[in-house]
């Protein structure tokens, strides 16, 4: 609300009712645990170079969603002829100026959210995936962390050298920049303090890229 001014900042107090607030709570946070990337009432121009507000795009690397709750009544039944066309020009737009165009039930999001938390997972997943590879982890980074995650356990620095076949100074520098990204938690042991066991730290991510 603070970076927001004029018609934006209207749009976000009038526009983002019920619906996007129950999709907060009962789809996304469940999904993510954090809306890191997430901009609700998004302004984009249509085909006629108009403005109108997205309920919420997410931006995710070079991919773009953009997510509407539609209700029954506003979307459906109280729609006329040429704003029905409207919308299905609207959503076609999107499509061509490179949004994936993710249409939430209102309906469904109030009585079977684990459906609409389940789609959204199917969704999303391969395109985390790809996104993963394309910038937030190096090459070897995603190695460390497969490793890690079929271990389903802690893993060692000596681990990393047994299994891919890299050096120890190395290991424990790739095993560090993770810790710093916050995929592994160091473990330290004894009264010395030394770290010499790393955990994986799992999230929604990881069930589908490694």
């Amino acid at each position: 609300m603070r970076r927001r001014t004029g018609e934006r900042r209207s749009r976000l107090e009038r526009g983002h009712g019920h619906g996007e607030r129950m999709f907060l709570e009962q789809v996304w946070w469940s999904i993510f645990g954090h809306m890191d990337n997430l901009h609700p009432e998004y302004e984009v121009s249509d085909w006629r170079g108009r403005p109108y507000f997205v309920d919420f795009v997410w931006v995710l690397g070079r991919y773009k969603f953009a997510i509407e709750v539609k209700g029954y009544g506003p979307h459906v039944q109280n729609m006329d002829r040429i704003r029905y066309r409207q919308e299905l020009n609207r959503e076609t737009y999107l499509q061509i100026a490179g949004y994936r165009v993710v249409a939430v039930p209102y309906d469904e999001i109030e009585e079977k959210p684990e459906l609409v938390i389940s789609l959204l997972k199917s969704l999303f997943a391969p395109y985390m995936a790809s996104s993963l590879e394309e910038g937030k982890y190096k090459r070897l980074e995603l190695d460390v962390l497969r490793a890690a995650k079929r271990r389903n356990k802690h893993i060692r620095p000596i681990d990393l050298v047994d299994e891919l076949k890299i050096n120890l100074r190395t290991a424990r520098r790739c095993l560090q920049s993770l810790c710093d990204k916050e995929k592994l938690l160091p473990i330290r042991s004894g009264k010395s303090g030394r770290v010499c066991r790393y955990e994986f730290v799992h999230s929604f991510e990881d069930d589908h890229l490694w």
